[in-house]
């Protein structure tokens, strides 16, 4: 059996390559022998990575030919179908559907979050390629209502995001107590209010108590220069962890943590798989989405007006009851890491 994988992948992105790294191994798990291309922006480090044949993700003879010789096309998971960033994305992914649909292979939505999606010519795109899939599975009721709106009437099946069956690390360097820790992932983001600025005062504040700061970049020196950004104006100093870390070492870093304040959705994620609660700061639904499903607090807004005090009154009431802050999250997850391994068996079943 070979698959053709097609996301956001080979942009050094943490959070898209836990997805790629989650996928890949629920598949082998599935069907040890499977052979898998992935349309990579960086094939070359792709395939040396995952032990996977790649493709440059641009070049369509290419990506046309790897969908020939292949049993069928995962598309996912994360955010793929969305206009937010532009019109591009809904254009290049569902033109990759499309594709595997003129080769007369299927393809599946793989644990998809769906939107924002504003434009209504991008609307009927959503509408009409998903509507032509094999398996139709998204991770978030917030996916699932859009696309009915959309005019969506296949059966569409909820799931959880792939990174929540990845395997936690062995051990820790440091145990959970041992050391007073918040861990801290921030991305820019345009706003009209000193978002970075907030947080640096919050951060001060909880760091006046004796916990120590650790940033963890998600998206490679983006997140790593928006860290410095925050850390500059700080009064106390902090450590930034390396921006290319691999995808157990940050997951190992957060779980040394008490506690996280994310806006990355994939460091919520991060946080847990690793038992860690987490306070999220939003900027798209997505990371609403995920908090609700955890149960776990979205501090405020980074595109609307809030103060530092509002940050810290959330962070206090999670670090003063850690432990039902993690009772809470994991009626969610206890049961959501089994679950996000069996979509990879979904689609296996569907193509024997």
């Amino acid at each position: 059996m070979r698959l053709v994988l097609s996301g956001y992948y080979g942009f050094d992105n943490v959070g898209d390559e836990a997805i790629l790294f989650s996928i890949i191994s629920a598949l082998r798990e599935q069907q040890p022998d499977i052979k898998l291309t992935v349309l990579s922006n960086q094939p070359e480090k792709t395939a040396e990575t995952y032990q996977v044949d790649a493709v440059d993700r641009w070049k369509l003879k290419d990506v046309s030919a790897a969908i020939k010789r292949a049993d069928g096309v995962i598309s996912g998971g994360g955010s793929l179908l969305q206009d937010k960033t532009g019109n591009r994305s809904v254009v290049y992914y569902s033109g990759i559907m499309w594709l595997a649909k003129l080769h007369k292979k299927p393809f599946f939505v793989y644990a998809q979050g769906i939107g924002p999606v504003s434009k209504g010519f991008n609307q009927k795109i959503v509408k009409s390629t998903v509507s032509k899939s094999s398996l139709l599975t998204v991770r978030d009721h917030e996916s699932e209502e859009l696309l009915k709106q959309f005019g969506v009437t296949k059966e569409i099946k909820l799931v959880p995001d792939p990174v929540l069956g990845i395997t936690r690390p062995n051990g820790s360097e440091q145990a959970k107590g041992e050391i007073k820790r918040i861990a801290v992932s921030v991305r820019d983001w345009p706003s009209d209010y000193s978002f970075k600025e907030e947080i640096a005062k919050a951060l001060d504040q909880v760091a006046d108590r004796g916990y120590n700061i650790r940033f963890i970049p998600m998206h490679g020196e983006h997140d790593h220069n928006a860290s410095k950004d925050v850390l500059d104006l700080m009064r106390h100093e902090a450590e930034i962890m390396p921006h290319d870390g691999e995808i157990q070492e940050k997951i190992q870093w957060i779980e040394d943590c008490d506690l996280l304040v994310g806006m990355r959705l994939h460091a919520l994620i991060f946080a847990a798989v690793v038992d860690t609660p987490f306070v999220a700061l939003s900027y798209d639904p997505k990371i609403d989405s995920f908090a609700s499903l955890c149960k776990q607090p979205v501090a405020a807004h980074v595109n609307e007006k809030w103060e530092a005090m509002e940050l810290v009154a959330v962070m206090n009431e999670q670090l003063e009851d850690l432990r039902s802050a993690l009772e809470k999250m994991k009626q969610y997850t206890d049961h959501a890491k089994e679950e996000a391994r069996h979509t990879a068996k979904l689609v296996v079943d569907s193509i024997r």
